[in-house]
């Protein structure tokens, strides 16, 4: 019935089900399992995008551009949540609907969030890099216990870090443009301003998208804003944070560590000056690369693809 392109790495590994779940419906799926890097430049796109019925994508950037030279293209899919490589209004002029699977990811990006934070509080990285070198550390660290921790964004993610953070005894805040009250009051999980959890947190825990607005919001002024030796965990997006500003910030003490899973640009540079800062925790965006969010995000995401080409509405539709 249609044609499939799939660019999200371990599909043909981690995700089965989903394949057998597009074939059994009478769709195609193009997969390419010896690309290097799964997503696909515009000039690769060029040469097969004009005979795909709809496309699964991991970092791909589609926009107009892509969209003109994609005339059966119906839904372009994003293995995972957010969308901001994917030009929403562009979609919708070339009637293509863009689809997402939100909360099916998040539990894995709650819990390395969390493990960044138990790092980072006992610098777990650097006191592994030196015993492998022969060395003999002995470093005194710091307990979660006690310390307050601020959640910028309060939604799905946030809320199962909150839930997590409930067993070892700390003190949660967060702010969120429209806060859930109710789940702030079920988890304990005191709602204040976006300055209050900023400049209050011992640790600060990113949770909010990338817009133009929130584009390098965490520069050297909001860095010096934040408590001086506090900890800042950015498991979002990368566009986020000035990485030129957070090293600064970490070389002079401002800020005492980070655990960082997203970064702008992507792949990190070689020569990033983020490299050569200390107690460091850096995952190259792997938040939701877990074998059960690979299951729950292709399943989730390919009954939507099908449910397009059916003519029928989806569920998780972001440009209606």
């Amino acid at each position: 019935m249609g044609k499939v392109l799939v660019s999200a790495s371990h599909f043909d590994t981690l995700c089965k089900n989903a394949w057998n779940l597009l074939e059994s419906n009478g769709h195609e799926v193009v997969y390419d399992p010896d690309k290097a890097f799964p997503a696909y430049s515009y000039e690769e796109l060029k040469g097969i995008i004009g005979d795909i019925d709809a496309a699964l994508i991991g970092m791909d950037n589609y926009n107009e551009d892509v969209f003109k030279i994609a005339p059966k293209l119906k839904a372009v899919a994003k293995f995972g949540v957010g969308v901001d490589n994917i030009d929403g209004e562009a979609a919708k002029k070339y009637g293509v609907k863009v689809l997402n699977a939100p909360g099916q990811n998040s539990n894995a990006v709650a819990e390395l969030t969390i493990g960044m934070m138990l790092d980072v509080l006992r610098k777990v990285v650097p006191l592994h890099n030196q015993v492998a070198l022969g060395a003999w550390p002995r470093h005194i660290g710091l307990e979660i216990k006690g310390k307050t921790v601020g959640l910028l964004g309060f939604g799905a993610i946030a809320r199962l870090v909150a839930k997590k953070l409930n067993a070892f005894d700390v003190n949660v805040i967060a702010y969120d443009l429209y806060p859930d009250i109710k789940s702030a009051e079920d988890l304990g999980v005191r709602m204040t301003t976006k300055e209050e959890v900023i400049e209050d947190s011992d640790i600060l825990s990113l949770h909010i998208p990338a817009t133009a607005e929130t584009y390098h919001m965490f520069n050297d002024e909001m860095f010096s804003k934040m408590k001086k030796g506090s900890y800042i965990i950015n498991a979002a997006r990368g566009a986020l944070i000035d990485t030129e500003a957070l090293s600064r910030a970490l070389n002079s003490g401002q800020i005492a560590g980070a655990g960082l899973d997203a970064f702008e640009p992507e792949p990190l540079p070689k020569d990033s000056s983020i490299l050569q800062c200390e107690n460091i925790v850096l995952t190259p965006h792997t938040g939701s690369e877990t074998v059960e969010s690979y299951e729950n995000v292709s399943i989730c995401t390919v009954k939507d693809i099908i449910a397009v080409l059916a003519g029928k509405e989806p569920v998780h539709w972001t440009n209606k």
